[in-house]
């Protein structure tokens, strides 16, 4: 009696082990890495002054490079650099002619970024739109300009008769400045991204060459490429709890021999899992596929349906219908594969629409019933 139970518990222990080696379950987290970025941007400037808006806008070209500390901050080192144009308003034009003139700066800066999707919405590296704001300053060296020494000595005669803004002396300045913007991001790749920027810059009065007495400014609208250096995320596979095992104790007090009867064929189900954005067949599922085939030749007027599942935490429709169709799919070939006829076998796809699980991940899944 004794060596019955023992064995009886023997038995049930391996099949619980052997259960629970065949899936295994989880949750895949995104672990962010930090990384060196590079930018290079191209657009236009609008300096603030008393000429047309349109006399007032400018080429303007920027560089940077930045590390990204965290999910939601880093910093970079930008150099904005080309043109900045000034001018008067009509009622001096009227008197001493064109009064425009163009003249040329450079201007390194370091910069505290932010990603406010980060900060928001929390951390996904598969997020395709981003947006980020920034703070920080430098130093401004404006060069010196011939055309506004000629529209000084133009307008000089006249300054203090009609009470117009004077200008200084053509010398080139080094002015500091502050600048403050925001950001968007579009995703091309995992190293690639293509993106918008808007800023402005507040500085000292100089910039411009006219002694107005308050503060210079410009705002530059930029569009360009940004390129990550190196792996910016990795994953992690966190496994679901073990479940308890239970030991029953089943105590038989008498065998009674009766004839058996015809035992019933029973339904097969497999679930095989996939990894995510995958529709292969990893090695630890093989054995559910061999599961289905040793059942469907032992049965031979049995059929199978298999239906392709893709999880809805990640991507979008489209993607997710063409990773439950390729799931589905490549389960039906491997059972082709290996002689069973296609008239046995019939398949369906989900997408992300059906979750037939309520852990998000194991919805990458095929199901498969024999019967």
């Amino acid at each position: 009696m004794k060596m019955k139970k023992v064995i009886l518990s023997c038995l049930m222990l391996m099949g619980v082990l052997s259960a629970s080696a065949q899936e295994q379950k989880g949750t895949t987290e995104y672990v962010f890495e930090p990384h060196w970025y590079i930018q290079l941007q191209g657009g236009a400037q609008y300096t603030t002054g008393e000429a047309k808006f349109g006399d007032l806008i400018s080429p303007t070209v920027q560089g940077a490079i930045g590390y990204q500390f965290s999910k939601a901050i880093g910093a970079r080192l930008a150099i904005n650099a080309w043109q900045g144009k000034a001018g008067y308003q009509k009622v001096v034009t009227d008197i001493v002619g064109d009064c425009n003139y163009k003249y040329t700066y450079f201007a390194p800066a370091i910069d505290l970024t932010f990603n406010l999707s980060n900060i928001i919405a929390g951390y996904d590296p598969n997020r395709v739109v981003s947006f980020g704001a920034f703070i920080g300053g430098g130093l401004n060296f404006r060069s010196s300009c011939d055309d506004a020494a000629a529209v000084k000595a133009k307008i000089d005669p006249f300054t203090a008769q009609y009470n117009w803004t004077p200008m200084f002396e053509n010398k080139a300045n080094t002015l500091l400045f502050g600048q403050a913007g925001l950001t968007m991001d579009v995703k091309v790749s995992e190293a690639v991204a293509i993106g918008l920027e808007a800023n402005a810059n507040i500085l000292g009065d100089k910039f411009n060459f006219k002694d107005a007495g308050n503060p210079d400014s410009y705002f530059n609208l930029l569009a360009g490429v940004k390129i990550n250096l190196g792996k910016t995320y990795s994953t992690r596979f966190i496994p679901a709890p073990e479940p308890e095992i239970r030991y029953v104790e089943k105590i038989v007090e008498k065998v009674v021999e009766v004839p058996a009867p015809a035992p019933a064929i029973e339904p097969l189900r497999r679930d095989i899992f996939f990894l995510i954005n995958k529709t292969d067949i990893r090695e630890c599922e093989a054995q559910k596929v061999q599961d289905i085939i040793d059942y469907m030749n032992a049965h031979p007027t049995a059929k199978v349906m298999i239906t392709g599942y893709a999880d809805a935490g990640t991507g979008n429709d489209r993607i997710n219908d063409r990773l439950a169709a390729g799931r589905a799919d490549v389960v039906v070939k491997a059972l082709k594969a290996k002689g069973i006829a296609e008239s046995r076998i019939s398949f369906d796809s989900k997408g992300s629409r059906v979750q037939p699980f309520a852990d998000n991940d194991s919805n990458r899944v095929s199901i498969c019933i024999a019967e």
